[in-house]
């Protein structure tokens, strides 16, 4: 299949995709509804796939598979692509943390013709599955390049996702092949201390869409030394909502306890908690924040923790709230997907 007719392909895949999400939102109590249907069965295997957190990961998809993005992508990547590559076989170990979030890897494998053996995490196995339905009934010529498997074996080269501890297993087992390992990574925002409420409130979508869970979510705030949270925490009132999903306020009480046992100061709103904290790993509903007295003095210290960042809002930084609506050039922890695919081939 030449890259024109992939580009085409994929660009349907997104506009049926659209289509259904377009039909759920007009019956939202349609139990027919086959995307319904998968969102239900997502959200019973794993809690945190809230309906709304599945239908925003879904509707990022769409975005990604626009025609004219997909092929501003291809464009810019003439010469890592072609019409007839030598195809390998590309295991895609995926992580399960927010709704289909290994879909972006299979984007890159689909799009650059090659196999993609995927291993879709336990607590993410019903979206990608059926998001490759989609695709199958609309391009069958698909169905050579896509292959789900409990165990990857019988490849050529592996893309795995995963915590730090099960990368270092990854880097031991796959070993031998060419690969793509990636560990825990964080996201920060750097606040001037001049934001507008409207500033304050997309920074809430950052925080708290997928409960945090996503590595492109911010866990860590620099504000400058004096910093008053008060604007802060007015503005993040719109995010009370959150206190109806148990497992959420679950990680909420537990760490406001474990907090004030230990004697650890921290600021709340009953729904987030703050700490002031060096860390830029957070568990769920804690944000830590650190002060700073000079920017260039930060940028020093960020700069000596880019390997722990995934990306950065704010000052210096994208605007406020596009956190987690990562463009197709978006690579996860740096690393050019297309590009590392192109160098499959060669002899």
């Amino acid at each position: 299949m030449k890259i024109i007719s992939r580009i085409e392909a994929l660009s349907k895949w997104g506009s049926a995709l659209e289509a259904l999400i377009d039909d759920l939102s007009s019956a939202p109590q349609n139990d027919e509804n086959a995307l319904a249907i998968a969102i239900r069965k997502a959200y019973a295997q794993n809690n945190w796939f809230t309906k709304d957190n599945s239908i925003k990961a879904l509707s990022e998809i769409c975005n990604m598979l626009d025609k004219n993005l997909l092929q501003i992508w291809m464009n810019s990547h003439h010469d890592d692509v072609s019409d007839h590559p030598n195809m390998k076989k590309v295991g895609i170990i995926m992580a399960g943390n927010i709704p289909a979030v290994g879909f972006h890897d299979l984007l890159c494998v689909l799009i650059s013709g090659h196999k993609a053996v995927i291993r879709t995490s336990s607590d993410d196995s019903i979206l990608i599955p059926f998001l490759v339905e989609i695709l199958l009934n609309i391009a069958p010529d698909f169905e050579n390049q896509i292959e789900f498997t409990q165990k990857i074996s019988g490849i050529d080269a592996v893309i795995a996702t995963g915590s730090n501890n099960s990368a270092r297993y990854f880097d031991y087992y796959f070993a031998k092949y060419p690969s793509i390992i990636r560990r825990n990574r964080n996201s920060i925002a750097v606040l001037s201390g001049h934001e507008t409420t409207d500033d304050l409130r997309n920074l809430g979508a950052d925080l708290f869409t997928y409960f945090g869970l996503g590595c492109r979510n911010v866990s860590k705030l620099y504000v400058p030394r004096g910093y008053s949270f008060n604007d802060f925490f007015a503005v993040m009132e719109e995010r009370s909502a959150i206190m109806e999903h148990n497992k959420y306020m679950n990680n909420y009480d537990y760490h406001r306890a474990l907090f004030l046992l230990d004697g650890i100061p921290f600021l709340t709103n009953n729904f987030l908690i703050l700490r002031e904290n060096e860390a830029l790993a957070t568990p769920v509903s804690v944000i830590h924040y650190e002060f700073y007295d000079d920017i260039n003095a930060l940028e020093s210290l960020l700069a000596s923790k880019e390997e722990e960042i995934q990306c950065r809002v704010g000052l210096n930084g994208i605007p406020f709230g596009f956190s987690q609506q990562p463009g197709l050039s978006d690579y996860a922890d740096g690393i050019d997907v297309i590009h590392w695919l192109s160098g499959l081939g060669e002899e």
